[in-house]
């Protein structure tokens, strides 16, 4: 909802400032009816996909919305749709989970999407052999991915630009008491945990020792390795880490694995002991262990308790935004 807002209102506020209905937009969603958000909020869709793809000319993108483990009812359908509008020239795109059914419908293309860093385990569990970015925006070769809302309404603001012009933008942006565009290559933030702040706020060699830890996951490696590698002591890593963040760089690091272990908990369908190997475990036991001290459940009961939440809220299959 945070995405379909955040794509909508800007365009919104660029045609009540200009006067005129140069952006429009459509709610399309795979079947007839309404559409229910992942907040149990409940959207008319005004097309189906599959009457979108019997006219893509009355499209210039179409934007997948969905958490990442949405799926659609009719897959094959579905995925044929989105591919018959690419064929066509319409951008294909995917505003934070909707990376996923687009992915899974083998509509990406070439393109290297921009993934939350919050669903990069489970991406990862899932297409293994598909690069991401780091970046919050992507564009090129007729694909658009977004991270997440905050980026979605940069987008949008520059998508204003470039056709309205930077007054127009500008505009816009303090409507909305914006005051920060980032560009398109711009990183995600990514949050330090316990620390109050984000990677990009840390000193270049706590950066550096983060990368390293992020990138051994699976193989974790050992705090002394760490440290080698950055050409510094271990005590020396350690006072730094404890300095900046208030943690051991140990301590830090299984929590960091952790994280990854709960994204997959969360929105894969792999086994408990699958996700304790994926993320350096020997045993699923000392996984759920330490699951448990950091997160107050065990992640069986954890999937248990968001299956229940989605049956409340309905299920939410991906809409998409034309």
């Amino acid at each position: 909802m945070a995405c379909l807002t955040s794509a909508v209102e800007p365009l919104r506020a660029a045609n009540e400032i200009t006067g005129r209905p140069d952006f429009a937009w459509t709610l399309v969603g795979e079947k007839p009816g309404p559409v229910r958000s992942s907040a149990a909020v409940r959207f008319d869709a005004d097309l189906t996909l599959a009457q979108a793809a019997e006219v893509p000319a009355r499209l210039d993108a179409l934007i997948c919305l969905s958490p990442p483990d949405a799926r659609f009812a009719d897959p094959r359908r579905g995925g044929a749709a989105l591919r018959l509008l690419a064929r066509h020239g319409v951008t294909l795109g995917g505003f934070s989970g909707g990376v996923f059914p687009l992915m899974r419908a083998q509509a990406m293309g070439a393109h290297r999407p921009s993934v939350h860093w919050c669903y990069e385990a489970a991406w990862a569990g899932e297409f293994p052999d598909a690069a991401t970015s780091r970046a919050a925006i992507e564009r090129a070769a007729g694909r658009i991915t977004v991270s997440g809302a905050g980026a979605v309404f940069d987008l949008m603001l520059r998508v204003i630009e470039e056709r309205g012009g930077r007054a127009l933008m500008t505009e816009v942006a303090c409507w909305f008491q914006h005051p920060f565009v980032r560009d398109e290559n711009a990183p995600q933030a990514t949050p330090v945990a316990s620390a109050g702040g984000t990677e990009a706020m840390l000193p270049r060699p706590l950066r550096e020792a983060l990368r390293l830890m992020a990138s051994h996951i699976e193989d974790p490696l050992a705090i002394a390795d760490v440290a080698r590698e950055l050409g510094l002591s271990e005590r020396t890593l350690e006072r730094a880490f404890k300095a900046a963040i208030g943690e051991t760089p140990l301590r830090y690091y299984r929590r960091m694995r952790l994280e990854r272990g709960r994204q997959r908990v969360l929105y894969s369908t792999d086994t408990v002991t699958e996700i304790a190997r994926s993320v350096g475990y020997s045993t699923s036991t000392d996984f759920a262990r330490h699951y448990a001290e950091a997160f107050g459940v065990h992640p069986a009961d954890e999937r248990r308790r968001l299956a229940g939440l989605r049956g409340l809220a309905g299920s939410v299959p991906p809409a998409a935004l034309g």
